[in-house]
């Protein structure tokens, strides 16, 4: 069955450009207009990945709002800012509200079409079939690379897809300093250094609402970040 791709974008000849190139790849594309139109269909049936525009018609912050909404609905669902604003504070207000990827409009369709199967590949692997040790430990920290959760002190840390990696990869040899690049390569996608940033910033974040004192993800200046476990 074909993945459906939902795309918030009020531009009519971008969603007829974007439109036919996402079906030409293979998927199942529905197109929405304004912020109601995505919130109300959002509300009836999530699709499997969003393409969302930041301005839509006369409100210039929609798509943040509809951002913010699916990632209360689910945290795993795959969402990709796709905007003409390149501005930093856009970027990490993106990022912030859970997005896994920011691009601009400048992109080449070939570019997009990689970034978005990158995301349905590592979705996929929650289905794979489990080694049968599936779940680690690193001190206070359960991962379950079957389910692509993690718990912090036992209590679920809600993190998107793009974040799940990010964790795994500094986890998995605590002490040892990831760079920017082995982290794009965790996360699967080509992303810039401010993008990795903006992720690290935002996954702290989430460890310190379960726990104030939290700060096992250090940054090593000029080198990248690493887990330390105490």
């Amino acid at each position: 069955m074909a993945k459906r791709i939902a795309l918030v974008e009020d531009e009519p000849i971008l969603q007829q450009n974007y439109s036919m190139a996402l079906k030409k790849a293979g998927y199942e594309v529905m197109i929405y207009g304004t912020k109601k139109e995505a919130t109300t269909a959002f509300s009836t049936r999530l699709p499997d990945l969003v393409l969302l525009d930041i301005g839509l018609g006369d409100d210039s912050e929609a798509g943040f709002e509809v951002c913010r909404n699916l990632r209360q609905q689910s945290s795993q669902l795959p969402i990709i800012f796709l905007t003409a604003l390149d501005s930093d504070f856009d970027i990490i207000s993106g990022l912030r509200l859970g997005a896994d990827d920011y691009l601009t409009k400048d992109i080449s369709m070939p570019h997009l079409l990689a970034r978005i199967s990158a995301l349905f590949r590592r979705l996929d692997s929650i289905n794979s079939p489990g080694s049968g040790n599936s779940v680690q430990t690193v001190g206070d920290l359960e991962i379950d690379n079957e389910r692509l959760a993690l718990t912090w002190k036992g209590a679920p840390v809600d993190l998107t897809v793009s974040e799940f990696w990010i964790v795994n990869a500094l986890a998995q040899k605590p002490g040892h300093v990831k760079n920017r690049d082995q982290l794009m390569q965790a996360v699967k996608a080509v992303v810039d250094d401010s993008t990795i940033t903006s992720h690290i910033k935002r996954i702290r974040q989430k460890f310190q609402r379960i726990d104030r004192e939290f700060d096992s993800i250090e940054t090593v200046y000029g080198m990248g970040y690493r887990w330390n476990h105490r």
